[in-house]
């Protein structure tokens, strides 16, 4: 049955306009997420909405995201240390700061020869990180494209539709699990709704009330953006839309990411 509804899910999606799928030259690890137009944040009448969750239209172009969360075992490999409090090579990483973050994305990203997405500058809290949108290497998503690919084409609360059970994502447990136990989103995506929050981009602030091309979130801030819920928190945490922010040097366990690459 599920199979069923996966595939008629596929088929309307396609007939809407979307596109998606295997891709032979997506990198390994990640899918192609084909550009497209849809409306960010929630409607008014959506259970457990914030006042931060204002609908409008927004446009993304075409990326490759990872099918997971960075896992430990990839995390140690670039970066010579694990500092997640649930071990396991397959458990997502967390406890990972924001710089943490985008220092993993540079060093991958000159581990396999590709152009560091980011310049980072000072030291501890108080560096600063600028990005070359012309890079080719590994960076964080926007919180666009975050929330364009969680949705995978859908306007519910979660991909899965109004609601989510314990069939579809980690949430109001005890624990990190291995990532991919659940089933995918509609684009091959795992883990969207649950297991650890992930880190976006974008500076905190609120959003513009016109039609946006490819935003990057505020030009300024104090706090960045962070997505998707987590193991620790209630389902509402998990809606597609939902926002959570935090200083850029915050670390917890219930925290981790996943990587982009540009496509062409």
């Amino acid at each position: 049955m599920r199979k069923t509804i996966g595939i008629a899910l596929a088929l309307a999606l396609a007939a809407a306009g979307y596109s998606f799928g295997q891709d032979a030259a997506a990198p390994d690890g990640m899918v192609r997420i084909n550009g497209g137009t849809f409306s960010m944040g929630s409607p008014a009448n959506e259970p457990e909405r914030e006042d931060d969750e204002v609908q409008h239209q927004v446009t993304v172009g075409s990326f490759y995201l990872g099918k997971y969360e960075v896992t430990q075992k990839e995390y140690q490999e670039v970066m010579g240390t694990t500092p997640s409090g649930f071990k396991g090579d397959n458990l997502p990483v967390e406890s990972v700061s924001w710089f943490d973050a985008v220092e993993y994305c540079n060093k991958r990203s000159q581990r396999e020869g590709l152009t560091p997405a980011y310049t980072i500058s000072g030291s501890g809290d108080n560096r600063t990180v600028t990005w070359n949108r012309n890079a080719n290497g590994y960076r964080l998503p926007t919180e666009a494209e975050w929330e364009y690919a969680c949705r995978a084409g859908t306007t519910t609360a979660y991909n899965t539709g109004a609601s989510i059970t314990d069939n579809t994502g980690w949430y109001s447990d005890r624990k990190t699990h291995p990532v991919g136990q659940k089933p995918a989103n509609a684009w091959g995506l795992y883990d969207m709704h649950g297991n650890v929050f992930e880190w976006c981009w974008d500076w905190y602030g609120n959003y513009p009330s016109g039609a946006q091309t490819d935003p990057v979130g505020a030009s300024s801030g104090s706090r960045r953006v962070r997505r998707g819920g987590s193991w620790s928190n209630t389902a509402q945490f998990a809606r597609s839309a939902l926002r959570i922010n935090n200083d850029p040097y915050f670390r917890s366990i219930n925290l981790g990411f996943r990587v982009l690459r540009p496509a062409p």
